[in-house]
């Protein structure tokens, strides 16, 4: 008997409801990047994206623990010399709390075409409010 493989046009594709309110984003990102990637179904396929659409709300309420509000550092390179830069989880969170969120789920995401759609299937809100009514999201708790 033969594993079946997925193919692309075959997959059914849910969309989530993720509250981030209180949870610790690496705990949240882990489980976001499983329901994106589609891990979560039998019908799983390495090399096919088999994964549903995800919502996340209330990004500005996601905690860290110990220290990592003030020494955890996202850190970029302009291509320039000096251009070194770098910014503080806490300021991070003031500026774009929705960018924590997807700069985790993203490096738990493989690094290669499939990872860059399955990004796109991912849609944070720093409030409670989502433009996604029409697509009926359940509830992921």
């Amino acid at each position: 008997m033969a594993t079946p493989n997925a193919k692309k046009g075959e997959v059914e594709r849910k969309w989530h409801l993720v509250d981030a309110s209180g949870k610790t984003l690496g705990r949240l990102a882990s489980r976001v990047a499983i329901l994106l990637r589609g891990k979560h179904k039998p019908t799983f396929t390495t090399n096919v994206d088999t994964g549903d659409f995800v919502v996340v709300v209330n990004a500005e309420k996601v905690t860290l623990t110990g220290k990592k509000w003030t020494e955890k550092l996202y850190i970029h390179h302009s291509g320039y010399p000096g251009g070194l830069k770098s910014i503080s989880a806490e300021k991070m969170k003031e500026k774009k709390p929705e960018r924590l969120i997807t700069m985790a789920v993203q490096g738990m995401l493989p690094k290669n075409k499939l990872g860059r759609t399955l990004i796109k299937k991912l849609k944070v809100y720093p409030g409670e409010a989502h433009p996604h009514q029409a697509q009926q999201p359940q509830a992921f708790v």
